[in-house]
This record gives structure tokens, C-alpha cells and sequence, in this order.
């Protein structure tokens, strides 16, 4: 039996960017809290669909969502109508991030800007950049500091039937990162609030490479000793990774680190472990991306993060191993091969101090490494 909801003190006006899986299930969390809701798509035909029969043709077909969800496109809405809402929720994929913002940037008023949500999860390709570096550079270090990151294991599925679900919500601003705790929380959905928000994006978007890798090995047959290791050594990684470029090591232990990461790496409702699980099976990257139904982030993201730790100097074996697999060719039996025939190290290993990524990144904030809101 669904719980009863929490009516909110307050309606917000919400824009969610995207309607896909994730962007449809918290349209319809928040529009059955009562809030009134706008879902952005770039397909005219989804716009007349879901306003005629409130579901979504493409994700989650047997909802019903709320009424209380409008939704509007294929253009993007004017200033007019930007300039009406309190919250601009952003769940696009990251490499469509900054265009989107681009195009929405003269459409805001500096005098009164909105609550900036972001939940999609990657690194941008080109540039190396987390979703924070491409808002800094868009719309400006002001909106940066203030914009929150939601992550954790939270699968759209679940969330529309009101299983209890249970995020972490992080932002350089304490206060709003407060808000979109209370926009969201609900008695099947609690949010918990962080201030590190470099971590929650690191952690976000590599969790999907590493359950690609845990699908492999459950494709070519391995069992529970494998997936153990691989999720456990995976987070070591994230770690390493996360704390180079500056974020708090503690995160990764938290939902959006180890939460996501266990529920990613450990379910065939995870596209990315479907991903890796296809190609342990033997088929090819371009079949299994042409049949899959929907975007499965960690393939992209596996491009932008080998770049990355080339650039941070960072060990990190699995990540470069899945990229060697989904890019180079590298037969994915040799890999494993490669992987546990590497020399005895240490278990738990974390860089000195974080490198200049995280120092430019907080030029470019006009912060300094240590601030906290």
C-alpha cells in the first residue's frame, strides 16, 4: 500500500529538462507531492502524447502519471515562461549539458534565479568536465555555487510505485541544498544533505563504467567472489579518482558512492550492467547500443574518464580496461587476464593532495579548496 504523501508549505514551479526514465519518475514524484510540474522534451510527438494520456510512450509505458505534470516542448520554452518558474531541474544527458545551457542562459533573471537541480551523470568527452565545470562555464560562477547534485541508488522504476528510495543531495550552498531536500523529501523518499558536490559528481558518473565491468563478468560466467571484488575494487578507484581531483574520500562511502555503486553493479535493471553483460555474452558494442532502448551513460562516460586519469596520473586498472574493451578492441578474456595478473599492491591507496584540476575548478568558482557554505 502506497504511503500517504507530505503536502508541501509551499507549491514550487518546477522545469524538468528531459523526459526520459529519471526525468519522468521525479516529474511524477514531484507533481504527486503537488507541486506543478513541466516536462521538457525535444519530441513534439511525446508533448502530445503524454498531455492527451499522462504516460510516457517511451519509459515506464503502464504509469499513470500525475496530473499535475504538463508537459511542453519541442522548443525550448521562452523567457517568459523560464522566468515563472523556482526550479530548473536538469536530467538530459551530460553531454547534451552544455548546449542546453547555453541556449538557456540569456533566458534568466540574475536578479531572481531559479533552484538549479542537475541528476544526469558523466564527464563530458571533449573536455574532461564534470557537470559543475560546464555550468561555471555556461552561466557563471555564481549559479554554480549554488546548484545541487542528487545522487544515489534510486531506480526509476521503484520510484514511481513509492518503494522506499534515499539520495544524497550536495551543493557548495548548504541552504540549497536544504531546498531540494525539502522539495523532494516525502515518507518513501528521504534525502540527505552534503557539501561536496565534486564527489557526488565523481562518484555518479563512474559507478556506470564499473557496472559495465560487473556485467562483463557476470556475462562470461563469474560469480559472487568476482562481483565482490570488482564492485569493492571499483570503489577503491572511484576513490582514488574523486580524491584527486578534490573531493572528500568519506563520500564514496555514502549513498551516492557505495549505494549507487552496489545497486548499479548488482541488477540486470541497470542499462550499464546490461551493457557489460551483452558484451561478456560475445556481442558486439554496436548491436547491443542499437537494441538497448534507452541511453546507457557509462559507455560514454568511459571515454571521458580514460582521458581523465591519464591526465590525474591515477592507477586506475578497471576503468582503463573498459575503455580498452569497449574502444580498442581488447578481447575481454585478456583483460581479466591482465587485471589479476598484476603485481601484489596495497588495498587502500589515496593520493598525497588533489592535483591542479581541482585547483582551476575552484579558480573558476572563485572559491577557495577549503570553502563550505
Amino acid at each position: 500500500m502506497y504511503p500517504q504523501h507530505t503536502v508541501p508549505t509551499h507549491i514550487h514551479k518546477v522545469l524538468i529538462f528531459g523526459a526520459g526514465n529519471f526525468a519522468s519518475c521525479l516529474a511524477d514524484h514531484l507533481g504527486d507531492s503537488e507541486h506543478e510540474v513541466y516536462l521538457w522534451s525535444r519530441k513534439l510527438s511525446f508533448v502530445q502524447h503524454f498531455n492527451l494520456h499522462h504516460r510516457n510512450p517511451d519509459y515506464l509505458k503502464e504509469h499513470s502519471f500525475s496530473h499535475n505534470i504538463q508537459a511542453v516542448g519541442p522548443d525550448l520554452p521562452d523567457k517568459e515562461f523560464i522566468r515563472g518558474m523556482e526550479v530548473l531541474l536538469f536530467a538530459i544527458p551530460t553531454q547534451a549539458v552544455r548546449e542546453t545551457l547555453t541556449r538557456l542562459r540569456p533566458n534568466l533573471d540574475d536578479q531572481k534565479t531559479p533552484l538549479f537541480i542537475f541528476v544526469n551523470k558523466g564527464i563530458e568527452i571533449g573536455t574532461q568536465a564534470l557537470t559543475l565545470e560546464i555550468i561555471v562555464d555556461t552561466c557563471g560562477p555564481a549559479i554554480a555555487r549554488a546548484a545541487t547534485f542528487i545522487s544515489g541508488p534510486s531506480f526509476a522504476k521503484e520510484i514511481v510505485r513509492r518503494q522506499p528510495t534515499s539520495v544524497s543531495v550536495a551543493s557548495f550552498s548548504q541552504t540549497q541544498a536544504q531546498k531540494t531536500s525539502e522539495l523532494f523529501h516525502q515518507p518513501w523518499f528521504r534525502c540527505y544533505t552534503g557539501n561536496d558536490p565534486i564527489g557526488i559528481e565523481v562518484a555518479g558518473a563512474l559507478k556506470n563504467v564499473y557496472a559495465i565491468a560487473a556485467g562483463m563478468a557476470d556475462g562470461l560466467g563469474f560469480e559472487n567472489n568476482t562481483r565482490a571484488s570488482l564492485i569493492t575494487r571499483g570503489l577503491a578507484e572511484m576513490t582514488r579518482i574523486g580524491s584527486a581531483m578534490g573531493a572528500e574520500p568519506i563520500t564514496f562511502l555514502g549513498l551516492a558512492g557505495v549505494g549507487d555503486l552496489f545497486l548499479t553493479c548488482s541488477s540486470p535493471a541497470s542499462r550499464n550492467y546490461t551493457v557489460g553483460y551483452r558484451l561478456g555474452q560475445g556481442e558486439s558494442l554496436d548491436v547491443i547500443l542499437k537494441t538497448l532502448g534507452s541511453v546507457a551513460e557509462g559507455v560514454t562516460t568511459a571515454k571521458g574518464v580514460k582521458k581523465l586519469i591519464d591526465k590525474l596520473g591515477v592507477d586506475a586498472p578497471i576503468a582503463t580496461g573498459i575503455y580498452e574493451g569497449l574502444y580498442e578492441g581488447k578481447y575481454i578474456h585478456q583483460g581479466v587476464r591482465e587485471l589479476m595478473s598484476r603485481p601484489p599492491s596495497q588495498e587502500i591507496k589515496l593520493p598525497e593532495k588533489a592535483g591542479g584540476h581541482v585547483r582551476d575548478l575552484m579558480r573558476k568558482l572563485e572559491l577557495d579548496e577549503t570553502h563550505h557554505d
